[in-house]
């Protein structure tokens, strides 16, 4: 299995020279299968391992310890981040991974290097469902992408069951979360209840999850190649604008992922629901219209011409 998975990494090309690694290091056992397969993969000299110590728990300051370890046994360096919680009411976990990539984000641009996570098969599984359940949106479907932008997953074929025989190949301990077994959070309600069920219903419930998110996304590069053309500036308007006319009179399918592509580009970040609105703003009838597309973004039409942009 060691070798078997060192070769799926490097055959996968997401960690190839020459652009250098950062590691996103929790010390859990997917994250430490993926430090290891990157220095393998590449050299101790090409890695760097990110590990953040939120202190949140008792355990944390023992899990950066425990990372620190296993980079000074492998010959890598780590940063070590220990950022302070804002206080008042918020979502813990989404600060949590905001902190996690806007860290990663800034040791990457000094070196032009791909950030790696550790997300595997389980957690593209884990994804979909969940967002199915809170996101009324296409995207939910589609799960993680093995590249995206300068983040890469590379584990994200590779099941949970096969990390762990990694590690245990090549003589790796790992540091246990407890709080993946608490209730209190979603993601773990759809790990511990809701996806046994589903493999109650047929033991394939989360290969067949799998294969068809990736038939999804295949079918989702000809869609985006329809709304790119929509929105080239070939037509009556500029890049990235279109003709009201001419997004009133396309089929509705088509009007929602164009007045999608708008508000994503105009926030720069996924607005979810702004599709929603499609209808609203084909209806829009006057120069100098303007209907919220939620998320800070609104839909404006101009002499004829449909655009959005973020709300001042």
């Amino acid at each position: 299995m060691a070798d078997e998975l060192l070769a799926r990494i490097e055959v996968g090309g997401l960690i190839a020279p020459p652009a250098p690694v950062v590691v996103l290091l929790s010390g859990g056992r997917d994250s430490v299968c993926m430090l290891d397969l990157a220095v393998r993969a590449r050299g101790s000299g090409a890695v760097l391992a990110l590990h953040v110590d939120y202190g949140l728990r008792p355990e944390s300051r023992g899990d950066a310890e425990f990372c620190a370890s296993l980079c000074r046994g492998l010959g890598v360096k780590m940063e070590l981040e220990r950022p302070v919680r804002p206080e008042g009411p918020g979502n813990l976990q989404a600060w949590a991974r905001d902190v996690r990539y806007a860290a990663a984000a800034r040791l990457a641009e000094a070196s032009g290097a791909t950030i790696v996570t550790g997300h595997t098969a389980d957690d593209q599984v884990e994804t979909i469902l969940y967002r199915l359940a809170s996101s009324p949106s296409r995207r939910a479907l589609l799960g993680m992408k093995e590249r995206d932008g300068r983040l890469a997953r590379p584990l994200l074929a590779t099941t949970r069951a096969e990390i762990t025989a990694y590690d245990e190949a090549r003589g790796l301990a790992w540091r246990e979360d407890a709080t993946n077994a608490e209730e209190a959070y979603a993601r773990n309600r759809v790990r511990h209840g809701l996806l046994p069920e589903l493999e109650a219903i047929h033991p394939a419930a989360a290969a067949n999850l799998l294969r068809t998110a990736a038939l999804l996304r295949d079918e989702a590069e000809v869609l985006d190649a329809l709304v790119a053309a929509e929105l080239d500036g070939s037509g009556a308007a500029p890049r990235g604008r279109i003709a009201h006319a001419r997004f009133a009179a396309l089929p509705p399918a088509l009007r929602r992922l164009v007045l999608q592509r708008l508000a994503d580009a105009a926030a720069g970040r996924p607005v979810p629901g702004a599709a929603r609105f499609a209808d609203q703003v084909a209806g829009l009838t006057r120069g100098g219209s303007r209907l919220d597309l939620g998320d800070g973004v609104r839909a404006v039409l101009e002499a004829g011409v449909l655009r959005a942009e973020r709300e001042p």
